[in-house]
């Protein structure tokens, strides 16, 4: 029997070391919190959004980082055999919008439950409150960790499990990339992705709370070279934008924010310019004897209707029949284009995932063993990997510590 070390008790890690002690180790389990899974408590808003109910290559379409080293993970261990998994465990699962999953209880703590019983059938040990502070190198092989506490514990076999950047109030903060570092490896730059993003326009404030559905984002540089494009639903926040295609946008602007990027928001991505012409032209007829200001309320969200009259640049006590046909054009050009000047992203406290990580192409895709240090694997978000929401980062995490507990100490 080999004796593996954990490190890190996160999505990957719980699932890397009861596969592990399924495949009859001795399992140990370290964690530098007083709990198992405290970034999945969070995931989902508390619902925990497990994974998603699609095949293979939507999983790939969906993984903008690096989607091909996960290939063979993600059809040994797939989003079915997730959802099977977690019956078997007795969490029920349904299917909502999107093919996402989740615990019918809607509860994020029957997950980290199962996950942990698992585990304790498995007879996993766990060490809670017990950070690592560096790995044991010897020869080109691992030979176990060092804890905080200056302990050396020694093993067969090391999976690092400790996660990225995003979230560090749940411990993520990186510790594994020293570790990576350590032995060699490489370290792609790190971004807090699937994150908020800020704006320059004060006005997003006085929008706070404030969610669109079916409206189009295009987003540029100052070159005017398209860099995303989606349609969805996306909210205002005191800072700037959130909401699904902002979260999606941010990880196709990792540092870029010095290139005066530029986000339009199409309002009414349905019409094109003379169709909402057209509809501009219905509804002054109808508020014709109206002031501008009261004549927008048919087409927009009440709260939004005074920063359109503000950037329109039409006085809000005009009369719509004095509006001039100029005017009524650049109204349906920012109804069509409504610019914000991004800035940044709220950062790794807001950051759903981290882009960037170990350069997966010193890792066996087909084990999650380093390519440089013999018995020494890594699973989940300190690879660099990284997926859209959806549950598509969460099944990542499962693949690869499934991969990573099946393969570890094995004979060749």
């Amino acid at each position: 029997m080999s004796k593996i070390i954990v490190i890190g008790g996160g999505a990957a890690g719980m699932f890397a070391a009861g596969k592990a002690a399924e495949n009859g180790h001795e399992v140990h389990i370290y964690e530098k919190n007083n709990k198992l899974g405290k970034k999945i408590y969070i995931t989902g808003k508390g619902r925990c959004n497990i994974t998603n109910d699609s095949d293979v290559d939507t999983f790939l379409n969906n993984t903008p980082g690096n989607p091909y080293f996960l290939y063979s993970a993600f059809y040994t261990f797939d989003s079915e055999k997730t959802i099977g998994f977690f019956n078997s465990m007795g969490v029920k699962t349904k299917v909502e919008r999107g093919n996402r999953v989740f615990p019918v209880s809607d509860k994020a703590s029957d997950v980290v439950a199962a996950l942990e019983e698992y585990m304790k059938k498995m007879k996993v040990r766990l060490h809670l409150e017990s950070p690592v502070k560096n790995l044991i190198i010897e020869d080109g092989c691992v030979k176990g960790i060092i804890t905080n506490g200056g302990q050396k514990v020694m093993a067969d076999g090391v999976i690092v499990t400790t996660g990225g950047l995003s979230y560090p109030g749940t411990g993520s903060t990186g510790d594994g990339y020293k570790f990576a570092k350590d032995c060699g490896h490489h370290v792609t730059p790190l971004y807090p992705s699937l994150v908020p993003l800020r704006a320059k326009e004060k006005w997003c404030a006085d929008l706070m709370g404030l969610s669109l559905k079916n409206i189009k984002i295009v987003i540029k540089n100052n070159k005017g070279k398209e860099i995303y494009e989606d349609f969805g639903e996306m909210l205002f926040t005191h800072y700037g934008v959130s909401g699904p295609v902002i979260l999606s946008s941010s990880r196709h602007l990792l540092g870029k924010f010095g290139d005066g990027i530029v986000l339009n928001i199409d309002l009414k991505p349905a019409l094109d310019y003379k169709a909402l012409d057209n509809r501009l032209l219905r509804d002054f007829e109808k508020y014709i004897n109206k002031n501008f200001g009261n004549a927008l309320d048919d087409l927009l969200p009440q709260k939004m209707v005074p920063i359109i009259i503000e950037l329109s640049g039409i006085s809000k006590d005009k009369k719509v029949h004095d509006i001039t046909k100029e005017e009524r054009k650049k109204l349906g050009e920012l109804l069509k284009a409504l610019p914000l000047s991004i800035t940044g992203t709220s950062g790794y406290n807001e950051a759903v995932v981290t882009s960037g990580g170990i350069d997966v192409n010193e890792i066996n895709p087909s084990t999650m063993e380093s390519k440089l240090i013999k018995n020494l694997y890594f699973a989940g978000e300190i690879l660099d990997l990284d997926a859209y929401t959806g549950g598509f980062n969460l099944q990542i995490a499962f693949s690869t510590g499934y991969v990573a507990g099946s393969n570890i100490c094995t004979e060749e």
